[in-house]
Order: structure tokens, then sequence, then C-alpha cells
């Protein structure tokens, strides 16, 4: 499927670091968001690991290494303007994909740790913006699940939810509210919760986000 897009021009615009497939010939692009102290370059060999040969892996940057300052389950205005901007930065990588011929169908975000959050956040805040969402030990963002506001279908959206049971940063309770919260409105939801302890990216978890992309 070609696509009219320069992967250099369209990188170098976006600040964008790049893994997979060129943007040129890619049948889906994946939005892929590094943890806190990470950076764009630190989270593409993941999308190395799942491979696909006909997927672009794209990556923005967080100033400083974090999305946001705090941990994800506090008051959401502990978070702000932080969270704010990087929902924000997130939205304008898939408005640019889209004006270049990657919609909806053809996008999808992936996060490890506090991109894995920053991923489900905006999926939740902006139904119907990608196909699918795999979130690698995270959880939606906020001291609740239940109080949301968002009354958005998600119907059509392909979802990966995987975490350690005893993860230190990511508590379990938190995953299967996010698998539900998504469930529940239409989503179509794979959830893994693993008793080996950590927080990392096993290869049940590559060989699940691999089906989930093909």
């Amino acid at each position: 499927m070609m696509t009219t897009i320069d992967t250099a021009a369209f990188t170098r615009r976006l600040g964008l670091a790049h893994a997979g497939a060129p943007l040129e010939t890619a049948r889906l692009c994946v939005v892929t968001l590094h943890g806190r102290g990470a950076d764009a370059a630190g989270i593409l060999p993941l999308g190395e690991a799942i491979g696909l040969g006909d997927v672009a892996y794209l990556a923005p940057e967080a100033a400083g290494g974090a999305w946001y300052p705090n941990r994800f389950m506090e008051p959401l205005e502990a978070n702000e303007p932080f969270l704010g901007r990087a929902l924000a930065r997130v939205g304008q990588v898939l408005e640019a994909l889209k004006e270049s011929g990657f919609g909806p169908a053809r996008t999808a975000l992936m996060g490890f740790s506090q991109g894995a959050c920053l991923a489900l956040e905006s999926v939740a805040r902006r139904p119907g913006s990608v196909a699918s969402v795999a979130a690698l030990s995270g959880g939606l963002i906020g001291p609740s699940v239940s109080g949301r506001l968002e009354t958005g279908r998600h119907d059509g959206l392909d979802v990966f939810l995987g975490c350690s049971l005893m993860d230190p940063h990511i508590p379990a309770v938190r995953v299967r509210e996010s698998a539900a919260f998504l469930g529940e409105r239409g989503a179509d939801v794979t959830m893994r919760l693993y008793p080996e302890p950590g927080h990392t990216v096993n290869g049940d978890e590559i060989a699940a986000v691999r089906s989930l992309f093909s």
C-alpha cells in the first residue's frame, strides 16, 4: 500500500524517531511512546522486536524524559499542564499522519510504562483515533476509573494490556479497571496479567502485540 508521504521529511518536521518500514510503503503506522527516564530512540527496539516488515514505528520524545511529573494515579491536576501537553503531542502526530494518508484504520498506539498510560489515556479521550492500542505495564491515568466522564464508544478498537501482577509501579487492579472501561464501551480487549514480578516486557507480550498489529 503506497502513501504520498516522505519518511525523512515527515519525521524531521514532527521531531520523531523512526524504525521499521518506511512510511511510503507501510500498511500500518504505530506511534510508540516511551516510559519515564527513557527517550524515543530507547523505545524503538520494541518495535524492532515485534517486527512485521510492513509496519512503521514512530516515536516522539518527552522533554526531560517524562510525559508528566507525578505518579499516574495522582489527581489529574497534579500532572497538569504536562499531561495536557503530552496528550496534545500524541494528537498532533496522529493528525499529521491522518493528513498524510494514515487515517485511524492505519494507525495504532503502543507504549510502555508511562507511555502505556499515555497511550490508553489518549485513546479514552479520543474515540476512533486509532485502530488498536497496546499498553505494556500501564493503565488509565487519574485517581479513579469509575469516576471518568467519557461516554464515547470504542467499537472496532482492538486493545492489548499486559502487566505483571506484582509490578512495583502499576497496580494490577488499575490494569483490570482500564480493560473493563474500554471493553464496556465496545472495544475488543485482551488482558494478560503475569505471575512473574517486575516492570518489563516479556516474550508473550511481544507475541501478543505482533498478533494485534498483524
